[in-house]
């Protein structure tokens, strides 16, 4: 048996990404909640994690961390992570290896929070740029692999990849053109409404994530019940 440790929900856009992949491939796993309790916890992650972070699968024995490195580990056990067509293959190798090394002043400025609305401050020409290249993404995928999925019919590790900025951009109000449609296509799959319930409903709060997210903007609805 698997068992996946993530954090806040909320907060923790690398652990939404193997725990979508796995609930959405229907791949069963423990599911184990370390929550930042501090701005910075690698003394208490270091006990199950090398990095000192979130996320990290268990499995025979291993650790396995990173959510790229989760990934390709569950590739080589499982069908269904990448796409079988070569052609969506590569793209989507590309694109989820694109959003896990770059769009840094999309992270920097765009904070992860998932039950919250905000009114963006003024974006920079870094985020501008960050947000452009993910329309640019979207619609390619779509338009190339004919959807509702960034690499065509099936839900695969490029659509988990970009979940967490599925929430961002309905939390930001970003425009991603045409590629709003896999936005609600993602934000209405059965586990990302799972996650987006356990997040309303946590009651933790960590205070530099709260900071990060009054510098980001006006949050003009907050749907969090904790």
């Amino acid at each position: 048996m698997y068992v996946l440790i993530t954090a806040n929900r909320n907060y923790s856009s690398w652990s939404l990404r193997p725990w979508v992949l796995m609930r959405g491939l229907d791949i069963a796993f423990e599911d184990r909640i370390e929550p930042f309790t501090r701005p910075v916890n690698y003394d208490a992650f270091r006990s199950f994690s090398p990095t000192g972070q979130v996320p990290a699968l268990l499995h025979d024995g291993r650790t396995i961390h990173d959510s790229l490195g989760i990934a390709l580990y569950l590739a080589d056990r499982h069908e269904g992570v990448w796409p079988a067509h070569p052609d969506a293959r590569a793209w989507a190798q590309c694109a989820a290896a694109e959003m896990h090394s770059g769009f840094a002043a999309l992270r920097g400025d765009c904070t992860m929070n998932v039950g919250v609305r905000v009114t963006p401050k003024p974006m920079s020409a870094a985020l501008t740029a960050n947000v452009a290249r993910i329309r640019e993404l979207f619609e390619e995928g779509l338009a190339r692999f004919g959807g509702p999925w960034l690499a065509g019919s099936d839900f695969s590790a490029v659509d988990a990849f970009f979940a967490p900025v599925a929430f961002r951009i309905r939390t930001y109000g970003l425009d991603v053109g045409a590629g709003q449609a896999w936005v609600g296509h993602m934000l209405a799959h059965p586990a990302m409404r799972d996650w987006e319930e356990q997040a309303l409903a946590e009651s933790w709060r960590e205070e530099s994530h709260e900071e990060e997210l009054a510098t980001a903007g006006v949050v003009v609805a907050d749907y969090r019940h904790g």
